[in-house]
């Protein structure tokens, strides 16, 4: 990915979204744009109008960290547009992110032993491991039955945003799928800027890019977001619908792998729903919608 180009478009993105109320700027006549100007901009963060038209041409490179700062206050960033920015200073620099490594990476093989065992020990809430390229790496028994409609019958690597982007079977399972859909672009693009010489992780870009219309448009619009903690709803074919709060843990060995476990709040419908999701992962088990229960496979 070309930084000077991911840097011009960011920060022109994110100061077309500030409008000059939001800024604490008269608004002023003869706007051509909503948002706002560079030379408001350039104000907001005490630098020349010339040396802030550099940098949203993208000549990043060099910019001290307290103009970066002076500059995410201008633009009004959330942390992690901040963070966002501040990744692809560090590319521009030549600074990799800690334990990231450039260039083409090999295929995602099995994951060590002992991380299979830590997940097998979760056996209350959906544990999985996934890579920064959204490959899903590893799971639970529990995973193993929710992730069935992602995992289907095997083949290469089950990969969470080709599923959200490229499966119908996605609408289904996301009730609120544009939600998680932008979710999904927004982490990957905060991954862009962390790891911007992942070749893999470009090849992705562009097959989503080339075959999903939804995934091009959000990702032209480079929204940015730190994915730690939240809720999600789901629709899973087995139990119906589930409401899960998740929380996101680094995985510390595997640069760049995260650990998210999924759980349900307890005695709700949900907890309730994912008992009965494990008694079905467990027996080879499907669900007779009319009645509630389970029922073995034809």
């Amino acid at each position: 990915m070309d930084n000077r180009a991911e840097v011009r478009e960011f920060l022109m993105s994110r100061r077309a979204k500030l409008t000059p109320d939001a800024a604490g700027l008269p608004a002023g006549s003869h706007r051509r744009v909503p948002g706002l100007r560079r030379s408001e901009v350039a104000m907001l963060a005490g630098v020349s109008v010339e040396y802030y038209a550099k940098l949203e041409r993208g000549a990043i490179a060099g910019a001290s960290a307290s103009v970066l700062d002076a500059v995410s206050r201008a633009l009004r960033l959330n942390d992690a547009e901040r963070a966002h920015l501040l990744d692809l200073a560090r590319a521009a620099d030549g600074i990799p992110t800690s334990g990231r490594s450039r260039g083409r990476v090999s295929r995602p093989g099995p994951p060590r032993p002992s991380l299979q065992w830590a997940l097998e020990a979760i056996t209350d809430a959906i544990a999985f491991v996934r890579d920064p390229r959204q490959n899903l790496l590893a799971t639970n028994d529990l995973g193993r039955a929710f992730y069935a409609p992602v995992i289907g019958d095997g083949g290469r690597t089950p990969n969470l945003a080709r599923f959200q982007f490229l499966d119908p079977a996605a609408r289904d399972f996301y009730p609120e799928w544009d939600v998680m859909a932008e979710m999904c672009v927004a982490v990957m693009r905060a991954e862009a800027g962390r790891n911007p010489h992942d070749t893999a992780f470009q090849d992705l870009v562009g097959e989503l890019s080339t075959r999903s219309e939804t995934f091009r448009t959000l990702w032209a619009a480079h929204d940015v977001r730190i994915h730690g903690a939240g809720t999600k709803r789901f629709r899973h074919p087995a139990v119906g619908d589930l409401t899960l709060a998740y929380e996101e843990l680094a995985v510390t060995a595997e640069p760049g792998q995260v650990l998210l476990v999924y759980t349900a709040e307890p005695g709700s419908p949900s907890a309730e729903r994912l008992r009965l999701l494990a008694s079905w992962g467990a027996g080879h088990q499907a669900l007779d919608p009319a009645e509630g229960i389970a029922a073995p496979l034809a």
